[in-house]
């Protein structure tokens, strides 16, 4: 068993191809990250109770209560250069006139970032959300994603609806940023 564990790691069996990231320095510290979702064609999958149209066609959105107030959504995540980098799913629930947002980005071969969405909208029609986890280069981060809708006002006929922008700010790792924090409240 040992020999077979070191040969998979030696020789790993999913050699995940990584495109380059495209990062910049925040100018208040940390580094950031835009992404982008071209509406309609980077939706792969959109699902309801109570939907009249889903994606794929078909497809059945399960009946059970837990589920009735849950809309999700999985995209195609792009970068600046417009390539596709990754797979994002947002989860829309509302609770008790409420709206819960949260959305995962999985970016293969770094990781995935979880990340929960203010409902409510800010100036210029941005949300903003908190980076609540991570897994891998993401695992000791923290920091903000922000979510804006921009309307594709080009007119032509091949042209998407609009897109969706995330903009990730990471902010060092958690254990700094917890202490940043507790010494700015004392």
């Amino acid at each position: 068993m040992a020999a077979a564990a070191g040969v998979l790691y030696a020789v790993p069996v999913v050699d995940q191809y990584r495109e380059v990231s495209l990062v910049s320095v925040a100018p208040n510290g940390g580094s950031r990250e835009a992404f982008h979702i071209n509406i309609p064609v980077d939706r792969v999958m959109t699902g309801a109770a109570g939907q009249n149209s889903s994606l794929p066609i078909g497809l059945e959105w399960p009946k059970d209560e837990v589920l009735s107030n849950v809309s999700i959504e999985i995209f195609k995540v792009r970068n600046a250069q417009n390539t596709v980098i990754g797979v994002a799913a947002r989860a829309l629930e509302k609770e008790n006139d409420a709206d819960l947002i949260d959305w995962v980005i999985h970016l293969p071969a770094r990781g995935s970032l979880f990340v929960g969405i203010e409902p409510q909208s800010l100036e210029g029609g941005r949300r903003i959300g908190k980076l609540r986890a991570g897994s891998q280069e993401f695992d000791d981060l923290t920091g903000f994603v922000t979510e804006r809708w921009v309307s594709d006002t080009s007119g032509g006929d091949d042209a998407p609806l609009g897109r969706i922008e995330l903009l990730a700010t990471y902010v060092g790792n958690s254990n700094s940023f917890e202490d940043q924090e507790a010494e700015s409240l004392e």
